[in-house]
């Protein structure tokens, strides 16, 4: 059985992700932080399409729960190898930047960036010895062009961006790539209070888009058949910004 790892896997993207890896034949451990009927209804959807998978509840952000759960599993699971790690979890926390309290600044940085150090560096371990492994992260259109209001969203997309980049360069040759995507407008809880109408003028496609299409990239970058890519970033928006 070849095992996943999907960070914040119980909504959204996270859940479809999730859905998507189990259906290529992998064992999913699905993460969340703490709505554990959310992650419950990801496990069961993933069971019901006749997948496997358990759940993880750990804060990606806190290095004493990453260490004593995910580092409990992949103690007490030696004969297991997670070969696909999608760092997925994040938060956003829109203000404009003279209003920004610390809270909102430190918050979106240790979930989306220092969340990304902490579980990537545990699973490399692992792909490192095995000489195998995926690596990919779930990064924002905000992180490649910015978008107001999203400072401190932008900064910690952004440095998972070039940390992707840099990662690729440093484990290319254990047969480990490093990819991230890049999603636009997406129908999700994130989205759910934005005018769709009012930004379709912008989306050339004139849609926001599934969260299954975003998971369709990631079992691309999963497969064994994305080998020769590394370091890339694949931007999902409809065509708003590449």
């Amino acid at each position: 059985m070849k095992y996943a790892l999907v960070t914040g896997g119980s909504r959204g993207i996270g859940r479809a992700v999730c859905i998507k890896l189990a259906g290529m034949g992998y064992h999913v451990l699905v993460n969340f932080k703490g709505n554990i009927t959310e992650a419950e209804k990801t496990l069961s959807a993933i069971n019901e399409r006749g997948g496997e998978g358990s759940l993880l509840q750990f804060d990606v952000s806190n290095r004493q729960q990453v260490q004593e759960v995910l580092g409990g599993w992949l103690e007490n699971n030696a004969d297991k190898f997670i070969e696909v790690l999608v760092n997925n979890a994040g938060i956003k926390d829109d203000v404009l930047l003279m209003w920004m309290k610390d809270e909102q600044w430190d918050n979106v940085i240790n979930t989306s960036l220092n969340g990304f150090y902490i579980v990537t560096k545990l699973v490399l371990q692992n792909m490192l010895m095995q000489k195998y492994g995926r690596i990919i992260n779930i990064v924002s259109l905000s992180g490649l062009k910015g978008l107001p209001g999203q400072t401190n969203y932008a900064a910690a997309k952004g440095g998972v961006i070039a940390a992707t980049k840099a990662l690729a360069q440093e484990v290319g040759r254990r047969n480990i790539t490093v990819n991230a995507i890049a999603p636009g407008f997406i129908k999700t809880d994130m989205t759910e209070g934005l005018d769709e109408k009012q930004l379709r003028s912008l989306i050339p496609v004139s849609r926001f888009g599934e969260p299954e299409e975003v998971a369709h990239a990631v079992g691309f970058f999963a497969s064994a058949e994305s080998a020769y890519i590394t370091g890339e970033v694949l931007s999902v928006n409809g065509g708003m910004y590449s």
